[in-house]
């Protein structure tokens, strides 16, 4: 291979062939483009959709899927005219979607209760009720879920408490990548990947939890069959065949979790590496192979497909506590602030934040925390608070990171990627130094998308594994040792405030 080949994106004519589409679906946009058999982006085919969430101040999180889809069937016409002559070289349609999302369905296929998302905190209450029922460290080892209102077990609860009519009428819940399928081909399953986010899944048994079952208002009935990721479905139904003639009988491969395919994409394929990726929420995550006994108490463990597993954790924080922030402080120029964040010192504002905006995933799974700024005086300003709100979301990271080196055989590479780390290299920095550890910059600019078109190259056998494909990793960031150590004591002061007022509510 040539350094030529080893750019992350090409042009449409330089392309090599297979080409697979790849649809990703995030919070904040839907986007469609081409991949090449390299998984190198094509460059002039992307096209995306803006995705409305509404979220309103009692913790709901909510979506309409029929908008969303609307949204990402646009992109694909858009890709597929600017493809033109070489809509032909599409071998396949691969797809991840946001998730922890869930909708409820009809007989018929109709939506009769809205989407919500893994942001949405009004089942906080039923969490508590199922400590009570249930064992949550053994449910957890089980499922690599806890107790926690981003996962189905509680919201599925609170919904069927909330609003027992629109219960009743659903025949099936299902994920938006499930919603998808159903449209396009009249049928659907869940990815093992799907499925293990929701809280339900026994992920090393690859089926769904019975024991957990029976303490909810479902059965495995309300709950799509379990599949993997590269069993694809062909033959479009009427209407999307006359609309896309070059995808009708090309294999669409089903959905997978988009922080599984973020680590296929960003070269995160195995043990040796951590992908930490920072958007609108961030997360950590490892892809590996090999057994695990139990499951460090501040991680979940998915996975990628039958044969790998992907422990990690996740935040609700990332980008939106910063563009939250900017826009409260209303700090308008993102350059300017930039500019000025790079030349202060490790914390230096005298704050310390919780920066829990939705409540708490990883690593305590406190649903119920609130964001919190601590140490305020007349002294301080916008660009303090902004600081110690960066580098608070930061400190939870390096928590994460400690449990998840915990199960790995050696020193991991962390390669990030993300839009709110690539678009700000003071917060990488900042990411760094509180981790201690080099970080490399992926040079992939969608990781999700990227990783769904390698794992459906690898089940077109164009590779035998995805550890096969080209590594695009841009500049390695470094960690200073005094600012490492200055956080390590700020982080030390974030746990004692967590201690105080989240651990005790």
């Amino acid at each position: 291979m040539t350094a030529h080949d080893l750019r992350p994106t090409i042009s449409l004519a330089e392309a090599a062939s297979p080409l697979i589409l790849s649809l990703d679906i995030g919070t904040s946009s839907a986007r469609a483009l081409l991949f090449d058999r390299l998984g190198r982006a094509v460059r002039e085919s992307e096209a995306r959709q803006p995705v409305t969430v509404h979220n309103t101040p009692p913790g709901a999180s909510e979506a309409d899927p029929d908008e969303l889809l609307a949204g990402i069937f646009t992109t694909i016409d858009a890709v597929l005219e600017r493809a033109a002559a070489r809509a032909g070289d599409i071998a396949a349609v691969a797809v991840d979607t946001f998730v922890n999302n869930v909708l409820g369905i009809d007989a018929e296929g109709n939506v009769v209760f809205p989407l919500t998302t893994y942001a949405d905190t009004r089942s906080a209450g039923e969490v508590e009720e199922l400590r009570r029922e249930l064992d949550e460290e053994e449910t957890h080892n089980r499922t690599g879920c806890r107790f926690h209102p981003s996962y189905l077990p509680a919201r599925l609860r609170w919904i069927a408490r909330t609003f027992p009519d629109d219960f009743a009428r659903v025949r099936r819940w299902i994920s938006l990548g499930e919603y998808l399928e159903l449209k396009l081909f009249g049928e659907t399953s869940v990815t093992y990947s799907v499925a293990a986010w929701s809280g339900l899944l026994d992920w090393r048994r690859l089926c769904w939890d019975e024991e957990l079952l029976r303490h909810l208002p479902i059965g495995r009935e309300h709950l799509s069959p379990l599949g993997d990721v590269g069993h694809a479905r062909r033959g479009l139904r009427p209407a999307y065949a006359r609309r896309w003639p070059a995808l009708t009988e090309v294999p669409w491969f089903p959905a997978i979790g988009d922080g599984a395919a973020a680590n296929i994409g960003s070269g995160c394929t195995h043990a040796g590496r951590i992908a930490l990726t920072m958007g609108t929420s961030s997360a950590m995550r490892a892809v590996i192979e090999d057994e695990i006994p139990r499951l460090p108490a501040g991680l979940w463990c998915y996975r990628v497909d039958a044969r790998r597993a992907l422990p990690g954790g996740a935040l609700t924080e990332g980008g939106m506590v910063y563009a939250w922030l900017r826009q409260i402080l209303r700090l308008a120029d993102e350059e300017a602030v930039e500019e000025a964040l790079a030349a202060r010192a490790a914390d230096a504002h005298g704050l310390t934040v919780l920066p829990f905006l939705a409540g708490e995933r990883s690593p305590g799974w406190a649903g119920h925390a609130r964001a919190t700024i601590h140490g305020l005086t007349l002294a301080t300003g916008p660009l303090d608070i902004l600081q110690a709100g960066m580098e608070a979301v930061a400190f939870r990271l390096a928590l994460v990171y400690e449990q998840i080196r915990s199960l790995l055989p050696k020193e991991p590479e962390i390669v990030a990627s993300g839009g709110a780390l690539l678009g700000s290299p003071v917060w990488r920095q900042i990411v760094t130094d509180a981790l201690g550890r080099p970080m490399q910059v992926s040079a992939v600019a969608e990781a999700s998308a990227r990783g769904v078109a390698l794992l459906a190259l690898e089940a077109l056998g164009v590779y035998d594994d995805v550890r096969d494909a080209p590594l695009f990793v841009g500049d390695t960031c470094r960690p200073r040792p005094e600012y490492h150590r200055r956080y390590r004591e700020a982080m030390a002061r974030q746990q004692e405030l967590y201690a105080r007022l989240v651990t005790t509510a």
